[in-house]
């Protein structure tokens, strides 16, 4: 793997774990030094780290509280 590749590597310890977790990009990287995007981009995804994914956690989360909220309003009465 190219010097850079790996300094770009050494200073973001996420990409670490997911370039370990997916060594197909190791592979890949070696060969296209330049599809340092491309790798990124899967990574958010992998994290859930793209909008869309944040878009539904916060969804989720309000989904949440507004069921705590009903259920606390049916045991008031």
């Amino acid at each position: 793997m190219r010097e850079e590749v790996q300094d770009f590597l050494s200073s973001r310890q996420d990409l670490v774990y997911f370039l370990r977790n997916q060594p197909i990009w190791y592979r890949r990287l070696s060969r296209e030094p330049y599809a340092l995007k491309e790798f990124e981009e899967a990574s958010k995804v992998f994290y859930g780290q793209t909008f869309p994914q944040r878009v539904d956690r916060f969804q989720n989360q309000l989904n949440m509280v507004n069921m705590m909220l009903a259920l606390v309003t049916q045991l008031k009465n």
